[in-house]
Protein backbone atom coordinates (compact mmCIF):
# COMPACT_ATOMS: atom_id res chain seq x y z
CA UNK A 1 0.00 0.00 0.00
CA UNK A 2 1.63 3.51 -1.08
CA UNK A 3 1.61 5.69 2.33
CA UNK A 4 3.46 8.26 0.03
CA UNK A 5 1.03 11.86 1.32
CA UNK A 6 -0.19 14.03 -1.71
CA UNK A 7 1.68 17.19 -2.37
CA UNK A 8 -0.08 19.96 -1.28
CA UNK A 9 -0.84 22.22 -4.06
CA UNK A 10 -2.08 25.48 -3.59
CA UNK A 11 -2.17 26.33 -7.30
CA UNK A 12 -4.25 23.74 -8.41
CA UNK A 13 -2.93 21.39 -11.29
CA UNK A 14 -3.75 21.15 -14.88
CA UNK A 15 -6.86 18.70 -13.99
CA UNK A 16 -8.28 20.66 -11.56
CA UNK A 17 -7.47 24.64 -11.76
CA UNK A 18 -7.74 26.47 -8.56
CA UNK A 19 -9.77 29.79 -8.58
CA UNK A 20 -9.57 31.90 -6.11
CA UNK A 21 -12.43 35.11 -5.70
CA UNK A 22 -13.13 37.30 -2.73
CA UNK A 23 -17.22 38.19 -2.45
CA UNK A 24 -18.25 41.18 -0.74
CA UNK A 25 -21.92 42.63 0.64
CA UNK A 26 -22.75 46.87 1.96
CA UNK A 27 -25.73 46.99 2.93
CA UNK A 28 -27.38 50.22 4.48
CA UNK A 29 -30.25 50.03 6.77
CA UNK A 30 -32.53 51.43 9.48
CA UNK A 31 -31.19 51.44 13.37
CA UNK A 32 -32.61 49.32 15.28
CA UNK A 33 -32.30 50.27 18.63
CA UNK A 34 -30.51 53.97 20.10
CA UNK A 35 -28.33 54.37 23.27
CA UNK A 36 -28.14 57.66 25.52
CA UNK A 37 -26.23 58.11 28.30
CA UNK A 38 -27.73 60.09 31.43
CA UNK A 39 -25.12 61.72 33.71
CA UNK A 40 -26.98 63.01 37.05
CA UNK A 41 -25.03 65.69 39.40
CA UNK A 42 -24.91 67.11 42.68
CA UNK A 43 -23.08 69.61 44.58
CA UNK A 44 -23.05 70.90 48.05
CA UNK A 45 -20.85 72.05 51.23
CA UNK A 46 -21.91 69.19 53.01
CA UNK A 47 -21.35 65.36 52.63
CA UNK A 48 -24.87 64.14 53.50
CA UNK A 49 -26.11 66.87 51.50
CA UNK A 50 -24.71 66.38 48.45
CA UNK A 51 -25.33 62.46 48.88
CA UNK A 52 -29.38 63.18 49.51
CA UNK A 53 -29.31 65.41 46.22
CA UNK A 54 -27.81 62.33 44.42
CA UNK A 55 -29.85 59.96 45.44
CA UNK A 56 -33.39 62.31 45.01
CA UNK A 57 -32.12 63.62 41.56
CA UNK A 58 -30.91 59.26 40.10
CA UNK A 59 -34.07 58.67 41.73
CA UNK A 60 -36.10 61.03 39.48
CA UNK A 61 -34.34 60.48 36.48
CA UNK A 62 -34.72 56.40 36.64
CA UNK A 63 -38.18 56.69 37.50
CA UNK A 64 -39.12 59.05 34.81
CA UNK A 65 -37.15 56.62 32.15
CA UNK A 66 -39.04 53.49 33.26
CA UNK A 67 -42.37 55.12 33.26
CA UNK A 68 -41.54 54.67 29.23
CA UNK A 69 -41.95 51.02 29.70
CA UNK A 70 -40.86 48.20 27.36
CA UNK A 71 -39.77 51.56 25.18
CA UNK A 72 -36.95 50.90 27.09
CA UNK A 73 -34.96 47.75 26.50
CA UNK A 74 -31.73 48.36 28.72
CA UNK A 75 -31.40 50.54 32.11
CA UNK A 76 -28.24 50.40 33.70
CA UNK A 77 -26.28 52.43 36.27
CA UNK A 78 -22.90 52.65 35.50
CA UNK A 79 -19.96 54.71 37.64
CA UNK A 80 -20.97 56.34 41.04
CA UNK A 81 -18.81 58.59 42.71
CA UNK A 82 -18.72 61.26 45.27
CA UNK A 83 -15.63 63.30 45.21
CA UNK A 84 -14.56 66.28 47.92
CA UNK A 85 -13.19 69.53 46.64
CA UNK A 86 -10.16 71.06 48.15
CA UNK A 87 -9.57 74.51 49.54
CA UNK A 88 -6.98 76.12 46.57
CA UNK A 89 -4.96 77.68 49.16
CA UNK A 90 -3.59 77.54 52.57
CA UNK A 91 -1.63 74.21 54.49
CA UNK A 92 -4.71 72.80 56.17
CA UNK A 93 -6.90 70.57 54.09
CA UNK A 94 -9.87 71.66 54.52
CA UNK A 95 -12.93 70.39 51.74
CA UNK A 96 -14.69 73.14 49.92
CA UNK A 97 -17.63 71.02 49.19
CA UNK A 98 -18.56 67.38 47.77
CA UNK A 99 -19.38 66.56 43.91
CA UNK A 100 -21.56 63.73 43.44
CA UNK A 101 -21.99 61.67 40.11
CA UNK A 102 -23.91 58.75 38.43
CA UNK A 103 -24.13 57.66 35.04
CA UNK A 104 -26.91 56.09 33.20
CA UNK A 105 -27.20 54.39 29.83
CA UNK A 106 -30.94 53.72 28.39
CA UNK A 107 -31.21 51.95 25.29
CA UNK A 108 -34.52 52.24 23.41
CA UNK A 109 -36.80 50.99 20.37
CA UNK A 110 -38.97 53.72 19.69
CA UNK A 111 -37.58 56.74 18.50
CA UNK A 112 -40.57 58.80 18.74
CA UNK A 113 -40.62 58.38 22.69
CA UNK A 114 -36.37 58.85 21.81
CA UNK A 115 -36.54 62.34 21.56
CA UNK A 116 -39.55 63.20 24.17
CA UNK A 117 -37.41 61.27 26.79
CA UNK A 118 -34.49 63.07 26.17
CA UNK A 119 -35.57 66.39 25.66
CA UNK A 120 -37.31 65.59 29.76
CA UNK A 121 -34.14 64.00 31.00
CA UNK A 122 -32.54 67.26 29.81
CA UNK A 123 -34.88 69.44 31.50
CA UNK A 124 -34.21 67.92 34.89
CA UNK A 125 -31.74 69.73 37.55
CA UNK A 126 -27.93 69.18 36.79
CA UNK A 127 -28.38 66.76 34.23
CA UNK A 128 -26.21 65.85 31.23
CA UNK A 129 -27.67 63.78 28.13
CA UNK A 130 -25.57 62.76 25.41
CA UNK A 131 -26.06 60.56 22.32
CA UNK A 132 -27.84 59.64 20.48
CA UNK A 133 -25.67 56.16 19.56
CA UNK A 134 -27.01 54.38 16.87
CA UNK A 135 -26.70 50.76 16.43
CA UNK A 136 -28.32 46.80 15.09
CA UNK A 137 -28.84 44.49 17.58
CA UNK A 138 -26.12 41.85 17.40
CA UNK A 139 -28.02 39.40 16.41
CA UNK A 140 -29.81 41.49 13.74
CA UNK A 141 -30.79 39.93 10.84
CA UNK A 142 -29.08 42.43 8.80
CA UNK A 143 -25.78 40.85 9.85
CA UNK A 144 -26.98 37.48 8.19
CA UNK A 145 -27.96 38.70 5.24
CA UNK A 146 -25.07 40.64 4.21
CA UNK A 147 -22.57 37.25 5.35
CA UNK A 148 -25.02 35.41 2.60
CA UNK A 149 -25.22 38.39 0.15
CA UNK A 150 -21.42 38.13 0.43
CA UNK A 151 -21.24 34.53 -0.75
CA UNK A 152 -23.36 34.73 -3.43
CA UNK A 153 -21.06 37.13 -4.94
CA UNK A 154 -18.27 35.23 -4.27
CA UNK A 155 -20.17 32.26 -6.56
CA UNK A 156 -21.52 34.72 -9.07
CA UNK A 157 -17.99 36.34 -9.63
CA UNK A 158 -16.08 32.46 -9.62
CA UNK A 159 -18.43 31.56 -11.83
CA UNK A 160 -18.18 34.33 -14.37
CA UNK A 161 -14.15 33.64 -14.66
CA UNK A 162 -15.41 29.95 -15.35
CA UNK A 163 -17.38 31.12 -18.28
CA UNK A 164 -14.47 32.74 -19.59
CA UNK A 165 -12.80 30.10 -19.53
CA UNK A 166 -15.31 28.11 -21.19
CA UNK A 167 -15.68 25.91 -18.70
CA UNK A 168 -17.08 25.86 -14.95
CA UNK A 169 -16.60 25.31 -11.34
CA UNK A 170 -16.02 21.89 -10.13
CA UNK A 171 -15.72 22.00 -6.54
CA UNK A 172 -15.75 24.84 -3.16
CA UNK A 173 -12.46 24.45 -1.61
CA UNK A 174 -12.66 27.27 1.06
CA UNK A 175 -15.11 29.93 2.14
CA UNK A 176 -13.15 32.24 4.50
CA UNK A 177 -15.39 34.84 6.78
CA UNK A 178 -13.07 38.43 6.32
CA UNK A 179 -15.31 40.74 8.02
CA UNK A 180 -19.05 41.17 8.58
CA UNK A 181 -20.11 43.74 11.35
CA UNK A 182 -21.07 47.26 11.59
CA UNK A 183 -19.05 50.09 10.84
CA UNK A 184 -17.45 51.23 14.18
CA UNK A 185 -18.75 54.97 13.34
CA UNK A 186 -22.35 54.05 14.53
CA UNK A 187 -22.05 51.03 16.30
CA UNK A 188 -21.99 52.34 19.66
CA UNK A 189 -18.88 54.18 18.76
CA UNK A 190 -18.77 57.34 18.60
CA UNK A 191 -22.33 59.91 19.04
CA UNK A 192 -24.05 61.30 15.98
CA UNK A 193 -23.87 64.80 17.99
CA UNK A 194 -24.13 65.70 21.49
CA UNK A 195 -28.05 66.36 22.49
CA UNK A 196 -29.48 68.74 24.51
CA UNK A 197 -27.48 69.51 28.14
CA UNK A 198 -28.19 70.84 31.19
CA UNK A 199 -25.34 70.46 33.76
CA UNK A 200 -24.49 73.06 36.57
CA UNK A 201 -27.44 75.13 36.91
CA UNK A 202 -31.14 73.46 36.26
CA UNK A 203 -33.52 74.39 34.25
CA UNK A 204 -34.42 77.51 35.33
CA UNK A 205 -34.59 79.39 32.11
CA UNK A 206 -36.73 76.94 30.07
CA UNK A 207 -40.52 76.87 29.58
CA UNK A 208 -42.88 74.59 32.03
CA UNK A 209 -42.68 71.65 29.32
CA UNK A 210 -40.03 71.84 26.61
CA UNK A 211 -40.89 70.97 23.00
CA UNK A 212 -39.30 67.26 22.34
CA UNK A 213 -36.66 66.77 19.99
CA UNK A 214 -37.26 65.74 16.42
CA UNK A 215 -34.27 62.91 15.54
CA UNK A 216 -33.85 61.60 12.60
CA UNK A 217 -32.61 58.19 12.72
CA UNK A 218 -28.68 57.09 10.99
CA UNK A 219 -29.05 55.06 8.70
CA UNK A 220 -26.13 51.68 9.45
CA UNK A 221 -23.56 50.08 7.15
CA UNK A 222 -23.25 46.80 7.49
CA UNK A 223 -20.31 45.49 5.68
CA UNK A 224 -19.43 40.96 4.84
CA UNK A 225 -16.45 39.98 3.02
CA UNK A 226 -15.60 36.28 2.18
CA UNK A 227 -12.77 34.42 0.44
CA UNK A 228 -13.71 31.42 -1.59
CA UNK A 229 -11.29 28.92 -3.30
CA UNK A 230 -12.52 26.47 -6.18
CA UNK A 231 -11.52 23.99 -8.77
CA UNK A 232 -13.35 24.28 -11.94
CA UNK A 233 -13.05 21.85 -14.76
CA UNK A 234 -9.38 22.32 -16.80
CA UNK A 235 -10.69 24.55 -19.47
CA UNK A 236 -9.44 23.95 -23.03
CA UNK A 237 -7.01 27.03 -24.28
CA UNK A 238 -7.17 27.56 -27.87
CA UNK A 239 -3.85 28.87 -29.30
Amino acid sequence: MDTTPTPHTPYGTPDAPRLAVRGEAHLEVDPEIARIGITVNARGTDRRDALHDLTRRNTTALDLIKSYGDTVEKLETGAFSITPELTRHGRAERVRAYHGRVHITAELTDFTALGELTTRLADLDLTRVEGPWWALRPDSPTHRRARQQAVREAVQRAREYAEALDTRLAALIELADLDAENTPAHGYGGPAGAMRSVAYGGATDMPAEAAPLDLEPQRQHVYAQVNARFTMQPPRLHP
